[in-house]
C-alpha cells in the first residue's frame, strides 16, 4: 500500500480481500509463505508436535485426572499449614491420621501409571513434591522405580528434574533406616523383587554417569546432581560450615511460596522437614569416587577451570572439589584440585617445593563474583603446603589491596580463618596501615577473621584487640570506651562525634522509647560478637564500654534487633568472667521495668533475669514492685511481671528464694538421657477421686425436701449457719433416729390446710 494512502488507528480484523470475496474457503486462499509445501496447517503441524514433545515428552496428564490432583494438593496444603477439619476436631475418638491416609492412598492408586506424565506436568510436577515428603519408604521405593530409564531425560526437564530432586532429598531418611537395617513389610500383592532404595540410588548413578559432563552444564539438572553428590558423600560438607546450594535462587524464592512441606503423619506442624544423613553404605563413598574419575578423565585442565565462571556448572564444581578432599583424593596429580590451582599440589608434593610463579586465573578468581565462591573452597580445603605456596604466590604482599576489595575480601577472609600463627603476625603486621580503610569501606570480613583466628589460636590476642582500636581511631582512653556504639554504625570515632553534633544542631530522630535513632549494623554487631570471644583480660574493652554507656544509650542498644545480640554473646561467652557479666547486669538496675517494656528488650531483660543467681534475682524482682502495674499492662512487661513471680515474693519470700534457687539448679545439672523435666506445678491426682466419693447415695423424700430448701441467714449474736453443700446425713451419722423419721412420713399431710383454712374463717 502506498505510504500516502496508509491511515493511522486500528487495523481491520480482516484483510480487504476476505471483505471483497466473503464466500472465498480459507484452504483455497494461497499461502505466501507456504505456497510449494501447501496450505498452513499441514506444514506447520510437524513443528508444533516437537515443541510439544519437548515439553510433554511422556505424553500429556487428562484434564480429569489433573483436575482432580488440584484438589489433592489443595486438600494436603490445608493439612500441612495446620486447618483440620472442624467434624474431627470435635470428635475425640476419631483417629485424626486415619482420614488422611485414606485420602493418601486414593491418591496413590490414581497415580500408578502415571509418574512421569505428572512429573513432566507444571501443574501436577508440584503435587508430587508436596507428597514425597508423606511417602513411606515402600512407596517411595514404588515411585522411583518407577521412573528408571528415564532419569537422564526427567532430570532436564523443567519441571521433572524438581521432582527428582525433592526425592532423592527425602529418601535420605530411606537410605538411614535401611542403614540400620529397618525395612519396611512388602504386600503380598506385589510382583516381581523390589529394590532398596540403596540400590535405587546406586543404579540412578549408573544411569547418569555417561552423560555427567553435560548434566552439570544443564540449567535444571546441575541442580538435581547437586542433590545427588549431596546424598552420595554428606561428611563432606560440615552441619557448621559449608551447605550445598541445592536449588537456585528463582526456584528457592517459587517454592517458599508453595507453603510448607512436610509429612503428614508427623509431629511437627508448619515445620518443613530437614534431612541429614550422618553415615552413608560403604557403596555410595565408591559411586562418589567413580564420579571424580569420571570428570577427570573426560574434562581437561582447560574444561576444569572452565567451569568455575559458569553460574551453572560452578557450584557443582565446588561440591566435587569437597568430596575429593573428603576421600583423600585431592592430593595427587592431575587431579581436581590440582588443575584449578594450575599445578599448585603437584608442585607440593616434591621433596623441596618451589615458590610458584602466580597464575592470572587465579588471579581473576580472586575479583570475580562467581568463581571467586570456587577459590574460597580451595583455601579451605586445600592441604598445608599447597595453602603455604597459595598464600606466599597470591596473598603475601597483596593484603592490603584484597581486603579493601568488594569481592576478594571474603577470599582473604577465608584465607586467614585457617592461617598459621606466622602468617597471622605477618598479616597484622602488613595490614597496620589498613584498618581504618577496612572500617571506611565497610569491609569488615577480614578484620573479623583476624579476631577470630586470634581466639581460636589463643595467640597474638593483644594485636587483634590492637586491630579493633585502630581501625575505629581509639587511641585515648576515653576514646575506647566508645567502641560499642563506633562500632555498631561502622563509623571512626571523628565521624561518629561529628555525627552526635549533626543530631544535637537538627534535633536528634526520637523513637517511640524517646532514645536516639537506631543505626546499628549487622557487620558492626558481628564484629563485636567476635571479639568478646577473646580471652578473659582482652575482651573487657566490649564490657566496659557497655558499661560506660549512658541508661538511654544502652537501652537503645538493648531495643535494637542488631545490637541486642552483642549483650546476648556477652552472657553466652564462655570467656567473658562472672564478675563482669554481673556489673553489666546490675547497669540496668532500676530500668529493667523500662527495658522488658519492648519486642527486644524483653528478651534481653529474660537473660540477664535467667543468668542471675538469687541474690541478684531478688534484687532485679524487688526493683521492678513499684512498676507492676505499668508492667502487667505491658503487651511485652507482662510476661516478665509473670516470670518474676511478685505474689510470692511479697507474701512468702523463703519459698520465692527456695524456688528460684531449685530452678537455677535444674537449669545448670545436665538432665540424664531418657528423662524429662518435672513439671513446676503437679497437679493432684486426688482431685477426681474426691468427686466421686462425695456421689451422694439414694436419699430419702425427706432429705431431698432439705436438700432443695433456701438457706436462711440467722442474725443474732453467737449464731452461726453452717454452708456446707454436703452436710452429713443425720441417718448415717445416728441410726436409732430413723424410726423418728419414719413418724414424720407416716403423719398426715393436710393438717396444715386445715389450719390454715380456720385461721381465714
Amino acid at each position: 500500500m502506498p505510504r500516502e494512502n496508509r491511515k493511522r488507528g486500528k487495523r481491520s480484523k480482516k484483510p480487504k480481500e476476505e471483505e471483497e470475496i466473503p464466500n472465498v474457503r480459507e484452504e483455497d486462499q494461497p499461502n505466501q509463505e507456504y505456497s510449494e509445501a501447501g496450505p498452513s496447517w499441514i506444514v506447520s503441524r510437524p513443528q508444533q508436535t516437537e515443541e510439544l514433545n519437548s515439553e510433554a515428552p511422556f505424553g500429556y496428564v487428562d484434564a480429569d485426572v489433573k483436575a482432580y490432583f488440584r484438589t489433592v494438593d489443595t486438600q494436603i496444603r490445608n493439612w500441612q499449614d495446620g486447618g483440620e477439619n472442624e467434624e474431627a476436631a470435635t470428635d475425640e475418638n476419631a483417629d485424626p491420621n486415619a482420614e488422611r491416609q485414606m485420602f493418601f492412598v486414593a491418591a496413590l492408586t490414581e497415580m500408578t501409571g502415571k509418574e512421569k506424565q505428572l512429573a513432566t506436568d507444571p501443574d501436577c510436577s508440584m503435587v508430587l513434591e508436596r507428597m514425597a515428603y508423606s511417602m513411606d519408604d515402600f512407596v517411595r521405593r514404588v515411585f522411583l522405580d518407577s521412573l528408571s530409564g528415564s532419569y537422564d531425560l526427567l532430570v532436564r526437564h523443567r519441571f521433572a528434574s524438581h521432582v527428582c530432586q525433592t526425592l532423592l532429598f527425602v529418601s535420605a531418611e530411606t537410605v538411614s533406616r535401611e542403614l540400620n537395617g529397618v525395612f519396611p513389610t512388602v504386600p503380598d500383592s506385589a510382583d516381581g523383587e523390589l529394590r532398596t532404595m540403596n540400590k535405587l540410588v546406586l543404579d540412578i548413578c549408573e544411569e547418569l554417569l555417561p552423560s555427567l559432563n553435560s548434566l552439570m552444564m544443564d540449567p535444571f539438572a546441575s541442580h538435581v546432581v547437586r542433590v545427588l553428590l549431596y546424598l552420595l558423600c554428606p561428611a563432606a560438607f560440615p552441619a557448621t560450615g559449608f551447605q550445598p546450594n541445592l536449588r537456585s535462587k528463582k526456584s528457592s524464592a517459587w517454592k517458599s511460596k508453595q507453603g510448607t512441606l512436610s509429612s503428614l503423619f508427623s509431629d511437627s506442624k508448619g515445620k518443613t522437614s530437614e534431612v541429614r544423613l550422618t553415615k552413608t553404605p560403604p557403596e555410595f563413598e565408591g559411586m562418589a569416587r567413580k564420579f571424580i574419575e569420571t570428570i577427570r578423565r573426560d574434562l581437561g585442565g582447560n574444561e576444569v577451570r572452565a567451569l568455575a565462571a559458569s553460574d551453572v556448572a560452578g557450584p557443582c564444581l565446588t561440591i566435587l572439589l569437597h568430596i575429593e578432599t573428603a576421600n583423600d583424593m585431592s592430593d595427587e596429580e592431575d587431579s581436581l584440585m590440582d588443575r584449578m590451582t594450575v599445578g599448585v599440589v603437584s608442585e607440593s608434593l616434591k621433596d623441596t617445593p618451589e615458590d610458584v610463579q602466580p597464575s592470572d586465573y587465579l588471579g581473576t578468581l580472586f575479583r570475580d563474583p562467581t568463581s571467586s565462591h570456587v577459590l574460597e573452597t580451595i583455601m579451605t580445603r586445600v592441604s598445608e603446603k599447597p595453602f603455604s605456596l597459595l598464600w606466599n604466590a597470591y596473598l603475601k604482599g597483596k593484603l592490603p589491596r584484597l581486603s579493601i576489595h568488594p569481592v576478594a575480601n571474603y577470599v582473604v577472609a577465608k584465607s586467614l580463618e585457617r592461617c598459621s600463627p606466622h602468617q597471622l603476625e605477618a598479616a597484622c603486621q602488613e595490614l597496620e596501615e589498613s584498618w581504618e580503610k577496612i572500617i571506611t569501606s565497610a569491609r569488615t570480613s577480614v578484620l573479623r577473621a583476624v579476631i577470630q583466628r586470634s581466639a581460636d589460636l589463643s595467640a597474638f590476642e593483644d594485636k587483634a584487640v590492637h586491630a579493633l582500636s585502630k581501625a575505629f581511631c581509639l587511641s585515648t582512653p576515653e576514646e575506647k570506651l566508645l567502641l560499642v556504639p563506633c562500632a555498631l554504625r561502622l563509623k571512626t570515632v571523628k565521624d561518629y562525634r561529628r555525627s552526635l553534633l549533626k543530631n544535637e544542631e537538627k534535633g536528634a530522630e526520637k523513637t517511640d522509647k524517646g532514645g536516639a535513632k537506631k543505626e546499628a549494623t549487622v557487620q558492626g554487631s558481628l564484629l563485636l560478637q567476635t571479639a568478646l570471644k577473646l580471652s578473659a583480660p582482652h575482651n573487657e574493652c566490649i564490657v566496659n564500654s557497655l558499661n560506660s554507656l549512658e541508661t538511654p544509650e544502652r537501652l537503645n542498644v538493648a531495643y535494637d534487633p542488631s545490637g541486642s545480640r552483642v549483650m546476648d554473646a556477652l552472657l553466652d561467652s564462655s570467656n567473658v568472667s562472672s564478675k563482669a557479666k554481673r556489673s553489666f547486669i546490675m547497669s540496668f538496675m532500676g530500668h529493667f521495668h523500662e527495658l522488658v517494656d519492648d519486642r527486644i528488650g524483653s528478651r534481653v531483660g529474660d537473660r540477664c533475669f535467667a543468668f542471675a543467681d538469687t541474690y541478684l534475682k531478688e534484687k532485679i524482682a524487688r526493683s521492678v514492685i513499684p512498676h507492676e502495674q505499668a508492667l502487667i499492662g505491658s503487651f511485652y512487661g507482662k510476661f516478665f511481671s509473670r516470670n518474676l513471680n511478685l505474689y510470692l515474693l511479697r507474701r512468702r519470700p523463703d519459698e520465692w528464694r527456695s524456688m528460684q534457687s531449685s530452678t537455677k539448679q535444674e537449669k545448670d545439672t545436665p538432665l540424664p538421657q531418657g528423662s524429662t523435666k518435672p513439671k513446676d506445678e503437679p497437679q493432684p491426682p486426688a482431685v477426681p477421686e474426691k468427686k466421686r466419693k462425695r456421689k451422694p447415695a439414694p436419699a430419702d423424700e425427706i432429705d431431698d425436701v432439705f436438700a432443695k430448701a433456701p438457706v436462711k441467714k440467722l442474725k443474732g449474736p453467737g449464731l452461726s449457719h453452717n454452708k456446707d453443700p454436703d452436710p452429713p446425713k443425720v441417718s448415717e451419722a445416728d441410726p436409732s433416729l430413723a424410726d423418728v423419721f419414719n413418724a414424720i412420713k407416716a403423719a398426715p399431710k393436710n393438717d396444715g390446710k386445715d389450719k390454715s383454712k380456720k385461721r381465714k374463717k
